[in-house]
């Protein structure tokens, strides 16, 4: 199985436990004298397998990620550097923003709002962000569908 096969499982598996969970929530109280629409015993079943499954194939896709190494830095390091680019990228483009909203004013005389930033430059910093962000993604996606999982 390739990694990316992996990842794509464990997506599935979590969509599967969410939907379990809001079932057995559904299911967790019924009128005297009736009955509930699905099984708890056999939903907690479930639940509990694919809980199990989850917890082996996060062990497996974690182990693959930090043996597997491409230029000297683990999958691992580049998730890590992904996550770090992108929280980077989000502040800066939420200071751009800010610092680009213009301010009208209605007389001279009014206050002038200026920006305390130079927003030229932090938008080329941005755009140089974006590819880095865009060449790490594709080396981590390319890891993902050439790799085995452990």
């Amino acid at each position: 199985m390739k990694l990316a096969e992996a990842l794509q499982e464990r997506a599935d598996l979590n969509r599967k436990i969410e939907q379990l969970r809001q079932r057995l929530q559904n299911n967790a109280l019924v009128q005297e004298g009736e009955e509930t629409a699905e099984d708890p015993e056999e939903l907690l079943l479930e639940l509990d397998e694919s809980i199990d499954r989850l917890e082996e194939l996060m062990a497996r896709i974690n182990q693959t990620n930090c043996l597997t190494t491409d230029g000297g830095e683990s999958i691992t390091q580049l998730i890590a550097q992904r996550d770090a680019l992108s929280v980077r990228i989000y502040s800066y483009r939420e200071l751009i923003t800010a610092a680009s909203a213009t301010a009208r004013r209605a007389m001279h005389s009014e206050i002038k709002v200026l920006s305390s930033v130079n927003v030229r430059y932090l938008q080329k910093k941005l755009d140089e962000m974006s590819k880095q962000l865009r060449l790490i993604d594709n080396r981590i996606q390319s890891l993902n569908w050439t790799t085995e999982l452990l």
